[in-house]
């Protein structure tokens, strides 16, 4: 864990990682609850969602957090923050239209990645 930490930006690349690895889950849910009902079940559990989202806050505050400090820019933590108060927004909302907004928020944190990797260089 100490070796994710030395270089600046390393835990925002696995973090983008990871978000990518999100959107992914979400277009295979839809697309799997299209086709088979029964996989939507296992892919559509609350516990995968509120799992993902603890890991995604967890990997944000350290990355971003750590991020602000060093080179003093909000825009990242700012960005990567609305993206994730809109996908715990889409926790709470009635299945299907929680896909676009959760999309949407695990796009908004990427960028508030990215944008902390740009502000290192």
């Amino acid at each position: 864990m100490i070796a994710l930490l030395e270089k600046p930006g390393r835990l925002d690349r696995i973090a983008m990682g990871l978000s990518g690895l999100c959107l992914v889950h979400c277009i295979a849910t839809a697309v799997l609850l299209g086709l088979l009902a029964s996989a939507g079940g296992v892919l559509g559990s609350p516990l995968i969602h509120e799992t993902g989202l603890v890991l995604a806050m967890l990997f944000a505050t350290i990355a971003l957090g750590r991020g602000a400090v060093a080179h003093g820019f909000i825009l990242p933590i700012a960005t990567g923050a609305l993206g994730l108060g809109v996908m715990a927004g889409a926790l709470t909302m009635p299945e299907g239209s929680d896909v676009l907004y959760t999309m949407a928020g695990v796009g908004l944190l990427a960028l508030g990645h990215r944008l902390n990797c740009i502000a290192h260089e």
